[in-house]
């Protein structure tokens, strides 16, 4: 995601490095770079140009600091300037009725069922709400099975109706239900289309006047660019929708969409998927966004991901077992699997400021704990419990029964004990004080 367009930004502002001035040659030079950055990012030339005439016309109405550079300055004002034009802060869902009624809109293929799951998902385990999923997509072969195949998954109930083709009944017998049932939080999945159609926005907008949504959401797939903007703004005029969910933003994008969506149909960018997994979605934070742009990174998403999955009570117990060192191989599978809720790892790995263009193009794979959790289950208890017993006909036995070779069990033996003294000796310092941080932001 903007691994291009922050390559070339990069470029652009290295143009100023060793000038000791910001001068309107060197910026108009440097906003000539970021602007054709912009235009093959397919952020439209209006937008590009509006925008590269503003972060000129405010770096040179700046004084250059004797402890900043020209380039620093330059960043910090395009900083500014993209968290502008993507909407300056996190909008949230209007969610304060009881039931609160949000509609799902969008072209076919976006991922709309999908993130209907997500967004329920999400509103489940995050907001501590009683979501109901409605199959209103009456159309599309096996979306009624997609969206209760996903709601399985979730645990959030699916509301349908196999037997009847009118999605606006359904729509308002669902509404009645829950409240009936005590579902505080209602999502209806309409049907898309491969294209914009009159039938398409007549029928959802017959929805819209039946229900009265409390909030209208336009799901669209950042993958298709400036055509994402041009559908969002011909379903903004029929609908009046209150905010974008851009799907895929993890794949191969050039982010025009998220960038331009905001200054085109002046609707908020409320949340973004990055992957296939029900809990790849997430609050669209601008400030952030602007951050990973520009190589900075995105630590605070890291450490709410991690917070989202710290145990307190786990966390000081392994707080004491490091204290008297019997950190063992039960302990340590425990942390593999705490690592792997986080997310993707290269993902996450990316979140951390100087880490992002490091792992781009390293191969990172999900699986690569797989070898290593195989090894740890196919030792006994008594070796898990403790390692010291491990020797080398145990060793053997291990590697057989894990599917893995000798000199792998040897290599994450040598691991665990490298990894256990280290934590030895930095248990009275920094991890320490980290750990009860963490503890005490948990509560």
């Amino acid at each position: 995601m903007f691994d291009s367009l922050s390559d070339r930004l990069e470029r652009a502002f290295k143009i100023l490095k060793g000038q000791g001035y910001i001068t309107e040659i060197n910026v108009a030079e440097t906003m000539k770079e970021v602007r054709k950055a912009l235009l093959d990012a397919d952020v439209s030339y209006k937008i590009a140009k509006d925008f590269t005439d503003e972060v000129k016309k405010k770096a040179l109405g700046l004084n250059v600091l004797k402890a900043v550079s020209p380039g620093q300055l330059m960043v910090k004002v395009t900083y500014d300037e993209l968290i502008s034009l993507m909407g300056t802060t996190a909008e949230d869902i209007n969610i304060k009725a009881n039931p609160s009624i949000i509609l799902m809109a969008g072209l076919q293929g976006s991922g709309k069922t999908t993130h209907a799951a997500k967004l329920a998902n999400l509103l489940k385990n995050k907001r501590k709400k009683n979501p109901l999923l409605v199959a209103c997509d009456v159309y599309r072969p096996a979306a009624i099975d997609q969206l209760k195949v996903l709601g399985e998954q979730i645990g959030v109930p699916v509301f349908s109706d196999p037997e009847s083709k009118k999605p606006v009944e359904i729509a308002k017998r669902a509404v009645a239900h829950a409240k009936e049932y005590g579902h505080d939080v209602v999502l209806v999945d309409t049907a898309g289309r491969l294209a914009i159609d009159e039938e398409m926005m007549d029928e959802i907008g017959n929805i819209k006047d039946a229900i009265h949504p409390h909030e209208i959401l336009f799901v669209v797939d950042a993958m298709t660019g400036q055509d994402a903007v041009n559908t969002a703004k011909a379903f903004n005029d029929k609908l009046d929708f209150d905010g974008v969910i851009l799907t895929k933003m993890d794949g191969d994008t050039r982010g025009g969409a998220a960038l331009t969506v905001k200054a085109v149909v002046n609707k908020p960018i409320k949340f973004i998927g990055l992957g296939e997994k029900m809990e790849a979605m997430d609050v669209f934070h601008p400030d952030r966004m602007a951050e990973r742009i520009l190589g900075m990174g995105d630590i605070r998403s890291f450490v709410e991901t991690a917070q989202a999955q710290f145990d307190a009570e786990e966390a000081a117990k392994l707080q004491k077992k490091l204290a008297k060192n019997q950190f063992d191989f039960n302990d340590f599978l425990n942390q593999i699997t705490q690592i792997k809720k986080m997310g993707n790892v290269k993902e996450l790995m990316g979140m951390i400021p100087g880490m992002g263009k490091a792992v781009r193009d390293m191969d990172i794979d999900d699986n690569s704990f797989k070898s290593v959790e195989a090894i740890i289950l196919a030792m006994t208890p008594e070796e898990r419990a403790n390692p010291e017993v491990i020797n080398g006909s145990r060793k053997k036995r291990i590697a057989i029964g894990s599917g893995t070779d000798i000199q792998e069990v040897n290599r994450l033996v040598k691991q665990f004990f490298d990894t256990r003294k280290m934590m030895k000796m930095v248990n009275n310092g920094k991890a320490k004080n980290l750990m009860h941080a963490l503890s005490a932001r948990k509560k």
